[in-house]
């Protein structure tokens, strides 16, 4: 058995007929291959009997590794959940669980720590199963902008050094989205794909459209010049229309064509004014991103209640 102490990080909303199971098999998988580890569950505003299920199996187990239930103050979502987790979580090593829907066997969760001793800071597990279009979509899209050599895409659960945790502290405290973060703190990070077992096709996140969607756009934001690009996109082909509205106008001046009085000149005036507006909205954004990177550094969560649970 490894001598490393391991943090285990659980994401929990309303997981009341699947905390159980979950348990179960990560922690027959991580006690048989660490000494000492710690279960820091992450109680995301759940209402059904997650909470009283995990203090049940910690009593009736007789569970001597540390419990700790990290009551959230409202309901937060995945990303600050987990950043809450993650930042009370003392291990050398850190198990962070997005989802306790067990559809991998549990040779995987050593499977990951193995992967890690090869030379890699950040391992995770991903089911190689067909995921949303949307995800699909939103992966390839920030991939082919990111300039991380390191691609994301959907994952179970990884395990993280204490030495990435560190950098992406040094990063900002506040961590809008963790796998983007991992992909960009210059770190060695691979991931591993694996089957699901008969029975299970995917883990979906039970996060909202809206969610999501807000995720992803803040991610681009971020991480990448996307909005840049677009707004100096615009702004080109604002200046060409500008410029061939000019060349029309000088054109229809020595031509003496029969068209209405100012047309060229309102259309000129027009092209020039969007022109700005684009221009002058790129110079926004990128003093924006200047911005965020000091938003960037305060992190947003509310912790209600730390309760720790004792099997012995």
């Amino acid at each position: 058995m490894e001598n490393k102490f391991v943090s285990m990080v659980v994401y929990l909303h309303n997981e009341e007929k699947n905390i159980v199971p979950f348990l179960d098999v990560a922690v027959d998988a991580i006690g048989n291959l660490f000494k000492k580890y710690e279960i820091i569950c992450v109680d995301d505003a759940c209402s059904d009997g997650t909470v009283e299920n995990i203090k049940k199996y910690t009593y009736d187990n007789k569970l001597d590794s540390i419990v700790s239930v990290v009551h959230m103050g409202f309901y937060q979502g995945i990303e600050p959940s987990m950043n809450a987790g993650r930042d009370i979580a003392i291990g050398d090593l850190v198990y962070e669980f997005d989802h306790v829907i067990v559809d991998y066997d549990k040779s995987l969760i050593e499977g990951v720590y193995n992967e890690m001793v090869k030379g890699y800071d950040i391992v995770a597990a991903s089911n190689i199963r067909a995921h949303r279009f949307t995800s699909r979509v939103f992966y390839n899209l920030f991939n082919r902008c990111s300039k991380s050599f390191a691609k994301i895409g959907p994952e179970t659960f990884r395990i993280v050094s204490r030495r990435a945790i560190n950098r992406i502290k040094t990063i900002g405290s506040h961590i809008p989205y963790r796998k983007a973060v991992y992909a960009n703190c210059g770190l060695n990070m691979t991931t591993i794909t694996y089957e699901p077992v008969a029975g299970f096709e995917g883990n979906n996140s039970k996060a909202s459209f809206s969610e999501r969607g807000g995720l992803a756009l803040d991610t681009f934001i971020y991480f990448t010049n996307v909005m840049e690009r677009a707004s100096a996109i615009l702004s080109a082909g604002f200046l060409l229309a500008t410029v061939v509205c000019f060349v029309y106008a000088i054109v229809d001046h020595f031509m003496e064509q029969n068209v209405a009085s100012g047309w060229p000149s309102m259309m000129g005036f027009m092209s020039i004014g969007f022109f700005g507006v684009f221009a002058l909205l790129t110079i926004v954004l990128k003093y924006l991103s200047v911005l965020l990177n000091l938003v960037f550094r305060q992190q947003r969560y509310m912790v209600a209640d730390i309760e720790k649970v004792v099997g012995k």
